[in-house]
């Protein structure tokens, strides 16, 4: 795990699990958002888009994480990944933490309420096209990310790391 992407619906918690893979592996983490949004929450043109995250990509060793929804252009990172983890939680979860965290925008809520069923086949079908060679986790609650970052990456022994996560591949 040297390449990290992580995906999901707005709210998920896609940063803090980063954030917590970084400080586990020592992995720089990569936090796509500061590098997308322009001031006024202007989105970087999916031309420059691409180029940036090319630049971001090349490096060894990585974590990115980030889902931008319409806005993203998957392919690059994906191209690079060796591990894909995907937030796949409730709606009511992810707009509750959402909520919290700030105020967002019409489109955003729009994103994450249609996620499921809109998003994630073109999500799931982006990374069987681009990381054909990486490893697939789907996480679809906490408790199931906690486990998988508590025995697969810190190796805290206890009941099986992958109880609940599917791996798909």
């Amino acid at each position: 795990m040297q390449r990290v992407v992580i995906l999901g619906r707005g709210g998920a918690g896609k940063s803090t699990l980063a954030a917590a893979l970084g400080a586990a592996t020592g992995l720089p983490v990569v936090e796509l958002d500061q590098h997308f949004w322009g001031p006024g929450l202007e989105a970087t043109p999916p031309d420059r888009w691409a180029v940036v995250q090319g630049a971001l990509a090349a490096a060894d060793r990585w974590i990115m994480d980030g889902d931008l929804g319409p806005y993203d252009v998957l392919d690059v990172r994906l191209r690079r990944a060796d591990t894909v983890l995907l937030l796949d939680y409730s709606f009511p979860r992810c707009a509750w933490r959402a909520l919290r965290r700030s105020r967002e925008r019409a489109d955003f809520w729009l994103w994450v309420w249609s996620w499921r069923r809109r998003h994630r086949p073109l999500l799931m079908n982006a990374i069987a096209t681009h990381a054909k060679g990486a490893r697939l986790r789907v996480f679809r609650n906490p408790r199931e990310t906690a486990r998988f970052v508590a025995h697969e990456v810190c190796g805290v022994p206890g009941s099986s790391p992958s109880a609940g996560a599917e791996e798909e591949d």
